[in-house]
C-alpha cells in the first residue's frame, strides 16, 4: 500500500495537469458507499497539501476538484439509499457490514441533519452516513447543504496539515542553508505515517465494543 501510494503521489507531481481529476476521483470514492472504506485518500490529500506547500501545486484547482468530487461521491450515495431503501442493508456488501450500519443509524438518529455534515470528518462513518441519510428518506435539500458545506471545509482541513509541514520544512532548510529536498520527502512520510496512525486509533474503538457483545451473547 505505501508504495501504491508514493507512485500515486509522484505521478501527481510529475503530471500536474491531472492532479486536480485524480484528487476528484479520490474525494468521489472515499465519500462512496463502502469503497470509501478501502481508498486511502486521506493520505494522499496530506500529502497533496505538502506539494502545494512547497509550490509544486496550484492550491485552486486541487480545492476545486477535490470538492467536487466529494460532493458527487455522497449524493451518489445518498440516492442509492433513498432508492433501494432499506433492502439494500440486506444485501452484499452492506449485509457484511451490519454492525457499522447499525452504528450509523443511531448516529443519525441522534444527530439528523448534523450527522451527514459531522460525518465527512468521521472515517468509520463517513462511507455509510449518506447512503443512511437516503434510506431514512432526509429531505434533499436538507442533505446537499450539509453535503457542500461540509465538503467544503473538509478538503482545506485535509491539506492544511502537510501545507504547513511544508512550509516549516522550507523555513527550515532557509534557515540552513540547504536540505529541502530531503526535508521535504521527509514531511510527506511523517504526514502518511500519521494518518494510519490515527486510523488504528479510530479503527480499534469501533471494533472493540462489538467483540465484548459478542461474548456476553453466546
Amino acid at each position: 500500500m505505501d508504495q501504491l501510494l508514493n507512485q500515486l503521489i509522484t505521478f501527481i507531481q510529475t503530471n500536474q495537469f491531472w492532479a486536480g481529476p485524480i484528487i476528484a476521483l479520490l474525494t468521489f470514492g472515499e465519500s462512496m458507499l463502502i469503497i470509501g472504506l478501502v481508498i486511502p485518500a486521506t493520505a494522499i490529500l496530506l500529502a497533496t497539501g505538502t506539494l502545494i506547500g512547497s509550490g509544486v501545486l496550484s492550491p485552486w484547482p486541487i480545492f476545486i476538484w477535490g470538492v467536487a468530487g466529494a460532493i458527487a461521491g455522497d449524493a451518489v450515495s445518498y440516492w442509492i439509499g433513498r432508492w433501494f431503501g432499506m433492502d439494500i442493508t440486506r444485501k452484499w456488501p452492506l449485509n457484511q457490514h451490519r454492525k457499522m450500519i447499525a452504528r450509523t443509524r443511531l448516529f443519525f438518529y441522534k444527530y439528523g441533519v448534523l450527522s451527514v455534515f459531522l460525518g465527512r470528518f468521521m472515517g468509520p462513518i463517513r462511507s455509510t452516513i449518506p447512503a443512511v441519510a437516503g434510506i431514512m428518506n432526509m429531505s434533499h435539500i436538507r442533505f446537499q447543504i450539509a453535503n457542500v458545506t461540509s465538503a467544503i471545509l473538509w478538503l482545506p482541513i485535509m491539506v492544511t496539515p502537510g501545507y504547513l509541514g511544508a512550509k516549516g520544512a522550507e523555513a527550515i532548510s532557509d534557515s540552513h542553508g540547504g536540505g529541502g529536498s530531503t526535508l521535504l520527502i521527509g514531511t510527506i512520510l511523517s504526514v502518511v505515517a500519521g494518518v494510519w496512525l490515527v486510523y488504528a486509533m479510530i479503527k480499534k474503538p469501533a471494533e472493540k465494543p462489538a467483540k465484548k457483545n459478542k461474548k456476553t451473547s453466546a
